[in-house]
């Protein structure tokens, strides 16, 4: 690491701490030979091997502008998404894996989108699950509607007392 002041090749660590999200640390450094103080933040990076074969460092902002596009005309605020970026970071961060295909994030964005809004949903499955013809959208709502009446038994009970 490089003295932003004097450009010595080499600080001292003074001080570690973890960023709230735990996804980076924030070291305190000095320089040992002009002795000035300086802030450096450590990530692990991701990567994103897209359909074309190029590299790209992974971006929330990506995930935030794909998924506003299903979104369109839904219920659905920017805070909403930003908190649906964060968990497929998440997600895709515990795989372990340094690069990820651009396909294996979109299908990442599936469950919690779904737990957003069914509608953007489908549109976003529509896309990422190959969708080839009505009957693949129509087996996608059978089975949410499924679901739907699997967690409205579950409540029925509670509903009764």
């Amino acid at each position: 690491m490089f003295c932003p002041f004097c450009r010595h090749p080499d600080s001292r660590v003074i001080d570690s701490r973890t960023s709230d999200d735990g996804l980076s640390i924030r070291r305190r450094r000095q320089c040992p030979e002009c002795g000035r103080r300086f802030s450096t933040t450590e990530t692990a990076s991701l990567n994103v091997i897209k359909r074309s074969g190029v590299v790209e460092p992974f971006s929330r902002e990506k995930i935030v502008s794909g998924v506003r596009k299903a979104c369109q005309g839904r219920p659905v605020t920017d805070s909403d998404l930003a908190m649906l970026a964060q968990k497929v970071e998440e997600t895709v961060r515990q795989t372990g894996a340094s690069q990820l295909d651009a396909n294996d994030i979109g299908l990442a964005i599936l469950p919690p989108l779904r737990e957003l809004d069914e509608v953007a949903y489908l549109r976003f499955a529509s896309v990422y699950q190959g969708f080839d013809s009505l009957e693949d959208f129509e087996q996608a709502i059978t089975q949410l509607r499924r679901e739907h009446d699997g967690q409205a038994s579950d409540k029925a009970p509670l509903a009764e007392l």
